[in-house]
């Protein structure tokens, strides 16, 4: 499902017009944004949690040239589904 898709589900199910719903998404997703950087973490109950997660920095290699390098530290946002959810794959 892409985000316009989303969009077009829930102006279906609310019957409201897409430019609104549209506005309300992108907002939810700036709020969600906004309190994972704050809080390094934002949990939905029966949906998951998205957290902050630390990748070590780590010994690797250029694969062209295959000369020794290190790969430098990194944050990324993981995502770990909650049980209910996984009940349903």
């Amino acid at each position: 499902m892409t985000k316009a898709d989303l969009i077009e589900a829930v102006a279906r199910t609310t019957r409201q017009p897409k430019a609104k719903v549209a506005i309300t998404i992108d907002s939810a997703f700036d709020l969600i944004a906004r309190a994972i950087r704050k809080d390094k973490r934002f949990w939905v109950p029966g949906f998951g949690t998205f957290s902050v997660r630390r990748h070590r920095a780590r010994p690797g290699f250029n694969p062209r040239t295959r000369t020794p390098m290190t790969i430098p530290a990194i944050r990324t946002i993981g995502f770990r589904p909650a049980p209910e959810l996984k009940k349903g794959i």
